[in-house]
């Protein structure tokens, strides 16, 4: 579905991916895994060209995306959840769940209201709140509800369990899983191993902007070396 090939992207003159290069395929759930600083959130902003590559090839389901704007990218069925969420703070919950609402994709779940509400029942019990008087774990399900509005057949997760507490992370978890029994497919971005393995089939590890693993949970338990190098605090 998702194919990333030897992109170099930039900050300026800060080089940040380097030549990295991976695949997702329909109805995976892909962790990319790596320290702070690492280039997971760069990565991401690539796929979705907030960050343009330099040079490489970014092809959703054959599609060069390299150089297109990123209203474009969410048009063609990629979803978005920046680790800063973004949600609409003066907005109710129900407005910013309208502010994501995209046509039905025939590849794709399609989600309403009321699924979403389903998935997540504490925004139910909040549906008429605004954005800023939620805590940190209910505007993150908030805003992973209003991408799911647009319908995606990919979601790109950054970061989805900083910062919000156990519990949260757990429910967290579960949604993730549900998902992926629905159809979608996931990538996320992650420094929490223990999460990570919980919901994904497979990991990357990326260090420097370089690729530095690719293959399941179970490969990576038998390289500790592996883990110890490049996720080990």
């Amino acid at each position: 579905m998702l194919s990333v090939e030897g992109i170099h992207s930039y900050y300026g003159k800060a080089h940040i991916l380097d030549g990295l290069s991976f695949d997702v395929t329909r109805g995976e759930v892909v962790a990319l895994l790596g320290r702070n600083g690492a280039g997971k959130s760069t990565t991401m902003k690539s796929v979705m060209q907030i960050v343009s590559p330099r040079s490489g090839r970014v092809t959703f389901q054959g599609r060069d995306l390299v150089g297109e704007p990123a209203y474009r990218v969410a048009k063609c069925g990629i979803g978005y959840v920046p680790e800063d969420r973004r949600i609409f703070s003066d907005l109710t919950v129900l407005e910013n769940l309208e502010v994501g609402r995209q046509p039905r994709r025939a590849d794709a779940p399609e989600w309403t209201v009321e699924q979403l509400f389903d998935l997540f029942p504490n925004l139910r019990e909040r549906r008429t709140n605004r954005g800023k008087h939620m805590s940190g774990g209910e505007q993150q399900m908030l805003t992973i509800a209003r991408t799911l509005m647009g319908n995606p057949m990919l979601l790109l997760l950054d970061e989805p369990s900083e910062g919000i507490a156990p519990v949260i992370v757990e429910q967290m978890a579960h949604t993730i899983q549900q998902l992926k029994a629905e159809g979608l497919t996931v990538m996320i971005s992650e420094q929490n191993l223990h999460f990570a393995r919980a919901v994904a089939d497979r990991a990357i590890i990326i260090e420097s902007g370089e690729k530095k693993f690719d293959g399941t949970f179970a490969e990576l338990e038998a390289h500790p070396e592996i883990r110890d190098a490049y996720l080990s605090v």
